[in-house]
């Protein structure tokens, strides 16, 4: 078996920030990974260690997080997210790019898609939260984002961050514990309000390059009248769950994750 690894971590300046990434593999087309609300590059490092099999693989910090600008100088609206992405890829030089986005980078990579189609060759969209104007709400609560933000940037340990994540091992535990303190809280505040403002069902009809949708079984952020309203709206979109997987899908169910978006 073929050893991946991470090769280097970077930063380019596209779209007037500085974008923090993680490049792993080298191998195969490139592929994007955004991240989402509070997940930091390097806590998506072991499944871009599986995809660097297949693909060159890069993993952003979303404006706001990990090692990318920050700020309340910043806006954290879903277009200047998705012209992040676009920008990131357009100042790499990429092409035949995949975009795979977890729910906030998958809301990001439908924005992207829409705004840019020329710049993405196929979606990957994990879990979106389908929230907006007069729709169910986002089944998390801010809370838990916010309060692990704060208790993160006193200092927290592995065992601390077993409240908010009971099911993860240790070694995840201990990395978010250790990066948590790097998502802003005012970019988390103003990206959970907009879930429930921002229209992404709008963008869902233009997406004409191949897209998967991929939905957790458990979490309930994806209900089967979502789907068949998602299908309803582009019947080009493919559909494939993962079982015994909530929300965090690759992090419950990591063999299940890499069949649904293989």
């Amino acid at each position: 078996m073929t050893e991946t690894r991470l090769l280097y971590g970077a930063h380019v300046h596209a779209n007037g920030i500085r974008q923090h990434y993680l490049r792993y593999g080298g191998k195969g087309s490139p592929l994007v990974l955004v991240p989402g609300i509070t997940s930091p590059a390097i806590t998506w490092g072991f499944v871009g260690e599986r995809l660097s099999a297949t693909h060159d693989v890069y993993i952003l910090d979303v404006r706001g997080r990990g090692l990318s600008s920050t700020g309340a100088d910043l806006d954290y609206d879903l277009d200047s997210y998705a012209d992040d992405v676009t920008a990131f890829i357009e100042a790499l030089g990429l092409k035949n790019v995949t975009v795979m986005g977890h729910s906030m980078g998958a809301r990001i990579g439908i924005r992207a898609a829409r705004r840019n189609p020329s710049t993405i060759a196929r979606l990957l969209l994990i879990d979106p939260p389908v929230s907006g104007p007069g729709r169910r709400a986002y089944p998390a609560k801010l809370e838990w984002y916010t309060e692990s933000i704060r208790l993160s940037r006193l200092g927290m340990s592995a065992e601390d961050m077993s409240r908010f994540c009971p099911t993860w091992t240790l070694e995840q535990r201990e990395l978010r514990a250790q990066w948590l303190h790097t998502c802003d809280e005012l970019a988390t505040r103003i990206t959970f309000e907009k879930f429930h403002t921002e229209d992404i069902h709008q963008d869902i009809p233009h997406l004409n390059m191949p897209t998967r949708l991929v939905v957790a079984t458990r979490g309930g952020v994806i209900q089967p009248e979502d789907e068949a309203e998602i299908a309803g709206l582009n019947p080009a979109i493919s559909i494939v769950k993962v079982q015994d997987a909530g929300h965090m899908i690759p992090w419950d169910n990591l063999e299940g994750f890499m069949e649904a978006v293989s």
